[in-house]
């Protein structure tokens, strides 16, 4: 087989064969490329790569890294021994139900394979897309995946690669699509030898994470192609569906076409080639919706974003808190107006930035089933100082009025992990750094977390009882107040399911009804019509009456509900879908 590497400011390259060591001289090509063919290696060839004889070092685009980030590279062939393709039928994932998992955390085993064996209980729930946190190798054992540092590996504690492609397999044998979480916009701090071989980064830009990947310096066409062969790999090699673009507004490009339009091009070009939807979502913390403008039009050509606005909307309601990036947010009216136009921060001005922010989306050109929706996610979870989910911070009354807002929407809802049954473990912030800079990780966010006025005592994250406090508890479900959670998003997702009009997704056709209180943070009520449905959700902290025409039925509801003079009464916080009468 044939070894290729870029490095285009090297004077010499050597291939280096463990166990004996033995340098094989590369020869150099075109554009920095060096390349040299070994006969007997194939899958499984243990390698490094040495640049002017200096230290041994993985493969920029290693498939396998099987001792770990700092050890040496392991072909991997994705075709050997694979099973035939599913005969599945494959579908646009826009609309579909996500449901966000971290492998690590998702079972006690941690692994890919064990995650495979709950699939069955997933699809029970009624959910179309299984989106998994980064898999790429990081350093440690554990973490949330967001340090990775070798992109085209994947993290040996869950299984490697061979797990992946088991565990693809075994999602479309179920009807599951699969979307994988990747990150572009930097690497982790320990692991990360690119700069060995050429320049990755740029001191021209600056990001949270230090020099940005070079997407526009000397040497970048190399860097954007690394990325976009990297994003195809995961669709041709191992099957994957659909990719979440992390943090994408931190991807500092200033050149004539934006990375992500090459990446969109280059993404439907393979999927026609290949001949199924692939798709790319993109997360944006920019309100901008030239992000799925199509590149045509000088957009970025992403299939979808998400959109954090919509999230806090619901959880500053839901749960009182107005601190932070909430300032903005906690009344019935924001949440409509979430609802109906997306964006709450369109251009006006954004108290938490301290400038203005966003641009508007256009309903006439911009479908609901672009912007994904949802009520907890790892990061609005797993970045509070104590990891807290939505159960934790208010009643379950109002978790189920959420948990209706979002999956009857007009958008692509997401469920992250255990969300479902309101499970009562944390999901906090853990690494396996070495100790110096785990101590500096662990220094950091304590510092960060008392800045910020959180007067509690921050778990360090490198005590490997954080990890093991935010493993899922499945038996959980067995108790009744879980157990009735679990039952409402099952009928939720069925009804969703099997009602078209609770999937529409033209955002001109949904319109919110706001009631008594509607402008005070936490309080109030609101129906939201859909088609021949309304959503009626009572956040009023006690009964009160919702209008909704004579002869409307309740289909679905969490708590009492009774027909009275002028609506229908809902006797506790919580919600009901109730189908309108025709004509």
């Amino acid at each position: 087989m044939e070894f290729r590497v870029w490095a285009p400011f090297a004077a010499t390259v050597d291939l280096v064969l463990p166990p004996a060591d033995h340098p094989v001289r590369m020869g150099s090509g075109r554009g920095g490329w060096w390349a040299v063919e070994v006969p007997d290696a194939g899958h499984g060839t243990d390698y490094w790569f040495s640049v002017d004889s200096g230290k041994p070092l993985p493969d920029p685009r290693s498939a396998w890294q099987p001792y770990g980030v700092h050890g040496p590279s392991r072909v991997f062939d994705p075709d050997r021994g694979r099973r035939p393709g599913s005969p599945w039928p494959r579908r646009d994932v826009l609309g579909a139900v996500f449901y966000e998992l971290h492998v690590g955390t998702f079972t006690p085993e941690g692994t890919l394979d064990a995650a495979a064996a709950r699939l069955p209980d997933l699809r029970a729930l009624g959910v179309d897309v299984v989106e998994l946190l980064p898999l790429a190798a990081f350093d440690g054992e554990r973490g949330w995946g967001y340090d990775g540092v070798d992109l085209y590996a994947v993290h040996e504690p869950y299984g490697g690669p061979e797990a992946f492609l088991r565990f693809v397999d075994a999602c479309h044998e179920q009807g599951l699509a699969v979307c994988l979480d990747v990150v572009y916009n930097h690497l982790g701090a320990s692991g990360n030898y690119l700069s060995g071989f050429g320049p990755y980064f740029t001191e021209q830009h600056q990001t949270p994470w230090g020099a940005a990947v070079n997407l526009d310096d000397t040497g970048h066409e190399e860097v954007r192609r690394w990325i976009v062969d990297n994003a195809l790999r995961w669709f041709r090699d191992f099957d994957v569906d659909a990719l979440r673009l992390d943090a994408v507004h931190a991807l500092v490009d200033d050149s004539r076409e934006h990375v992500l339009a090459q990446l969109s091009d280059a993404t439907a070009a393979l999927s026609a080639r290949l001949g199924r939807p692939l798709t790319l979502v993109a997360e944006s913390d920019l309100n901008d919706p030239d992000m799925i403008e199509p590149t045509a039009d000088g957009g970025c050509g992403m299939a979808a974003q998400w959109t954090d606005d919509i999230h806090h909307a619901v959880h500053a309601l839901v749960t009182g808190e107005t601190a932070g990036y909430y300032v903005d947010f906690g009344t019935v009216d924001t949440l409509a107006h979430a609802l109906t136009r997306v964006f709450v921060h369109e251009g006006g001005f954004s108290t938490f930035r301290g400038s203005t922010w966003g641009r508007a989306v256009d309903p006439t050109r911009h479908a609901g089933h672009r912007f994904v929706a949802y009520t907890q996610t790892h990061d609005q979870v797993g970045n509070r100082a104590l990891g807290e989910r939505l159960a934790a911070l208010t009643t379950a009354d109002r978790c189920a009025a959420a948990a209706a807002v979002v999956l009857t929407s007009p958008f692509t809802p997401m469920i992250f992990m255990g969300e479902e049954w309101a499970a009562g473990t944390p999901w906090q912030f853990f690494t396996d750094f070495d100790p110096d800079l785990g101590r500096l990780v662990r220094d950091g966010r304590r510092e960060e977390f008392s800045r910020h006025g959180w007067d509690v005592a921050v778990p360090d994250p490198q005590d490997p009882a954080t990890r093991a406090a935010s493993v899922l508890c499945w038996d959980e479900r067995q108790q009744p107040a879980h157990r009735r959670m679990l039952a409402w998003y099952r009928d939720l997702l069925a009804l969703r399911r099997a009602e078209a009009d609770l999937r529409a997704d033209d955002l001109r056709a949904v319109r919110v009804t706001t009631g008594p209180g509607s402008d005070v943070v936490g309080r109030g009520w609101l129906v939201v019509h859909r088609g021949r449905f309304d959503v009626l959700v009572n956040l009023a902290g006690g009964p009160a009456t919702l209008p909704s025409p004579d002869g409307a039925q309740p289909v679905l509801a969490w708590g009492p509900v009774e027909p009275v003079d002028g609506g229908l009464r809902l006797a506790t916080d919580g919600a009901a879908i109730v189908r309108l009468p025709e004509g």
